[in-house]
């Protein structure tokens, strides 16, 4: 009850900036509950323990962005009339990728294996997929577009079914993001230390930066392509919720959550694209 009455909808559409912080203080509360309680399943219970905090945030704001789109207006575009919503999505995850990756790199060894094995058993999963035979550029993309089409997919549907169902696989997804950050800045920081030793103190920072960089170049497009489409799925669960089946209100709002999906297709691409073509390119 604490956590969830932090923050108004109204009060994060206006400061998105609000819920980043949430974002990483759901996060931090998350990873101590699941260590100090259900250690044995740290791993999973910290992903279910950050939505249970983001949900209430989630449910309303995709209840108050289906009353936008209930309501007659005209002259709005559909990017334009869900913009606000989508920057405290965002914002929200960036806080809770932020958390996690820091606890990655700050916690212990041992304490790190318990709290992200779940998410380092998936992470070695891709690797080893795309590690295997003689695969192009091309069947990357086709591998990673098909991937994260099927996540899309999920997202729409925990979406429609369950509200805002689809936060789960978005904070599964973070906490994986999360991994890999943290083990990059990890690796490489104990690279360093071996090299330089504490001297070039700089080095640490600019590690940090790279590892958030090296995975939140397409993995923000990625994101935000699920967020458009569990917020297209919200708006129409939603909008049934309400008893809304008739009329050009109900038709709009599933016009829009048409749309919304077209949309959610293309940033899916961009993302692809992004991943195989410029992302190895620095990294």
């Amino acid at each position: 009850m604490v956590l969830e009455s932090l923050i108004g909808v109204k009060q994060a559409e206006r400061s998105p900036g609000f819920a980043l912080l949430l974002g990483f203080l759901y996060s931090s509360v998350a990873v101590f509950l699941s260590l100090w309680i259900f250690r044995s399943q740290a791993s999973l219970i910290l992903v279910f323990l950050i939505v249970f905090a983001c949900f209430p945030l989630v449910y309303k704001t995709l209840r108050f962005e289906a009353q936008k789109d209930l309501k007659k207006r005209s002259g709005i575009s559909l990017f334009k009339l869900h913009f606000d919503a989508l920057k405290v999505f965002m914002y929200l995850f960036v806080g809770i990728v932020l958390a996690m990756s820091i606890w990655y790199v700050v916690l212990p060894s041992n304490v790190v294996v318990d709290l992200f094995s779940s998410q380092m058993a998936t992470i070695h999963s891709i690797n080893n997929g795309a590690a295997t035979g003689a695969a192009t550029s091309l069947d990357f993309l086709s591998a990673i577009l098909i991937n994260n089409i099927k996540v899309l997919i999920f997202c729409v549907l925990f979406s429609f079914f369950y509200g805002a169902g689809a936060i789960f696989i978005l904070t599964w997804n973070a906490s994986v993001i999360s991994a890999a950050i943290g083990s990059f800045i990890r690796t490489n920081l104990a690279d360093v230390v071996q090299t330089v030793g504490f001297v070039k103190m700089g080095l640490y920072l600019q590690i940090f930066s790279m590892g958030i960089v090296r995975y939140m170049t397409h993995g923000l497009f990625e994101i935000l392509a699920y967020f458009i489409g569990g917020l297209a799925g919200g708006l129409i669960s939603v909008a049934m919720m309400s008893r809304e089946f008739e009329g050009d209100a109900f038709k709009l709002v599933i016009k829009d959550a048409v749309n919304l999906l077209i949309l959610a297709v293309f940033v899916v691409v961009v993302a692809g694209l992004i991943e195989v073509f410029v992302t190895p390119m620095f990294f």
